[in-house]
């Protein structure tokens, strides 16, 4: 037997162990998509029983405790749960889109958004985010409970008019118009150096919160042009957009000098930083307030991809929001574009 290079050897093992994984999250997909369906399917038959036959309630319980004495130790065939697949079917048979979307994810992610969410639209958001971000149960919940679908219809942005074609849709979803930072243990009064440290400190919830593929390149990062430094509070890498993503936190108001501050910062970042195959590079403005109206004008002008975002270190989201939501119409086809995206990113 000839002698095995330890670098071959190395680079074999790799490739096995990547092929092994590869399809043990095959294998675990196929699981869930096939369990969700079987539930989908209960859920079904008893609605179809209860309608057409006339049985009653009673028929879950029944049904319930005959399915657990045939199965002993298979979890998942409680009463609840069975009422849980009743309703599943219910709120999503009206529509073929349905039944492939929910298969995506698990069932348990299924329930929080089955009960958490209001309308079809929202529920059609968390679902297409969970399956394509991955979101645990938690981060589901914690991006629910933030009412992520909200701050995402909200946002401004100018990426319409700057953003490749390709990218656009995706990058419409990387910015929120509201960041809620509770996990930091900052006093109402703080000075923007005080809110970037403790960011970077809390950076796996802050890099939650931001709800994409974000990865942390560095805080003051410093840029040379014309022989001055330069320094971006914090510097990040989106990995499904393939750019940098530069922010400027701001504590008070939003003013329009700061598109031009972090127009300069994306110029230098274009020419001196980015690398060959990455995107041109994303601005987000994260101040403690804005003026819609004020943001509009300031972005009409901008030429490179900005977003102007507001934060808040209690988790709330004024009522008032849900008003300025975009009709029906908008969101669904925000969602369709979304969707056209998918096809190309996954």
């Amino acid at each position: 037997m000839n002698e095995i290079n330890s670098q071959d050897y190395a680079n074999f093992f790799q490739e096995v162990k990547r092929r092994i994984r590869d399809r043990q999250y095959e294998a675990l997909r196929s699981v869930n998509r096939e369990l969700v369906l079987l539930y989908w399917e209960i859920g079904e038959q008893i609605h179809l029983k209860q309608e057409l036959l006339g049985w009653g309630k009673a028929v879950v319980g029944t049904l319930a405790r005959d399915l657990q004495r045939e199965f002993p130790g298979r979890n998942g065939f409680s009463e609840r749960n069975l009422r849980n697949m009743r309703d599943f079917y219910c709120t999503y048979s009206t529509s073929p889109i349905w039944q492939p979307m929910v298969a995506k994810i698990s069932w348990t992610k299924n329930l929080i958004i089955m009960s958490c969410c209001k309308d079809d639209l929202e529920r059609e958001f968390y679902l297409r985010a969970t399956a394509r971000y991955g979101w645990t149960k938690a981060v589901l919940q914690h991006q629910v409970d933030n009412k992520s679908y909200e701050k995402y219809l909200l946002n401004q942005t100018n990426f319409d008019a700057t953003v490749p074609d390709e990218i656009k849709a995706q990058a419409v979803l990387a910015v929120k118009d509201r960041y809620t930072f509770d996990f930091l243990d900052l006093a109402d009064e703080h000075s923007e150096r005080d809110l970037e440290q403790s960011l970077v400190k809390n950076l796996r919830a802050f890099l939650s919160e931001l709800g994409g593929a974000f990865a942390f390149i560095g805080n003051q990062y410093r840029l040379e042009v014309g022989g001055q430094e330069y320094f971006i509070d914090l510097l990040l890498f989106h990995r499904r957009l393939r750019c940098l993503v530069a922010i400027e936190l701001k504590i008070g108001d939003f003013k329009p000098e700061h598109k031009g501050k972090m127009e300069f910062y994306l110029e230098a970042l274009d020419c001196q930083e980015k690398m060959e195959g990455e995107n041109p590079p994303i601005g987000m403005i994260i101040c403690r307030y804005k003026n819609k109206t004020v943001v509009e004008y300031a972005l009409r002008t901008a030429v490179r991809p900005i977003g102007v975002a507001t934060y808040t270190i209690v988790p709330q989201l004024p009522d008032a929001y849900r008003e300025q939501l975009p009709s029906p119409e908008e969101i669904a086809e925000r969602l369709r574009l979304w969707d056209e995206q998918e096809i190309e990113l996954d």
